[in-house]
């Protein structure tokens, strides 16, 4: 009786915050869904359907989202799936510390700061204007998918990258070994030993990456 007491009592905390995280902030979306907008903005309490009757104004931000927030995390991780690769099974234990902190380094700048340098880089002064000196003339980036895919994949691919090492590092190395033994080549043993071992690394990071970072739509409009 005590230990599913203290289980239970375990479990408060993740509770609490799933519910004050999650399910409170999806039932105040669902209420003000139902409202009206005031004259001067902001919420009207009401009861009535027609936001959700102007759906179809909508569409176009919805297919934005729908193709970018998969193809972002694809993208993140065909980047971070070889470097957590190269970093769990390639590099020596006495550098992985070293390169690992380095990929977390640039993060500890705020996001903020690292979203202005991106704006700029890929604005009219930035990347599209070096090209102009190469005589590629007429790239835009700022405000375009391309544009939210590099921000994507910059700014989370260390939560698709940590998943998949933790996965990959765990490996146990005499199943390679044993592979190899049998007469597999390095890529059939990766494909049959390797990948398959890896994959709960890679969902937990493409859940992350997708659930935490949906494109905002709206950056890739024209202004």
């Amino acid at each position: 009786m005590y230990g599913s007491w203290a289980n239970r009592l375990l479990l408060v905390p993740a509770t609490v915050w799933l519910l004050v995280m999650l399910v409170l902030p999806l039932l105040v979306v669902i209420i003000f869904s139902f409202g009206e907008r005031g004259a001067a903005g902001g919420y009207v309490p009401a009861f009535t359907l027609e936001q959700y009757a102007n759906l179809s104004a909508r569409f176009t931000a919805f297919k934005n989202t729908l193709l970018l927030a998969p193809t972002g995390t694809l993208l993140c991780l065909l980047v971070a799936y070889p470097l957590a690769y190269f970093l769990a099974v390639k590099v020596q234990p006495k550098w992985k510390t070293l390169l690992l902190v380095m990929i977390i380094v640039p993060f500890w700048t705020s996001i903020l700061i690292r979203t202005y340098a991106w704006i700029f880089i890929l604005g009219g002064q930035g990347l599209p204007k070096v090209l102009g000196f190469l005589g590629i003339e007429g790239v835009r980036l700022i405000n375009t998918p391309t544009a939210v895919l590099i921000g994507i994949v910059y700014g989370y691919l260390p939560l698709m990258v940590f998943p998949i090492y933790v996965s990959l590092e765990k490996l146990d190395k005499r199943l390679l070994e044993a592979a190899s033994d049998l007469g597999s080549s390095p890529i059939r043993a990766f494909r049959n030993v390797t990948l398959p071992l890896s994959i709960p690394g890679v969902a937990t990071g493409c859940m992350l990456v997708f659930i935490l970072r949906v494109p905002d739509p709206s950056f890739t409009r024209r202004r």
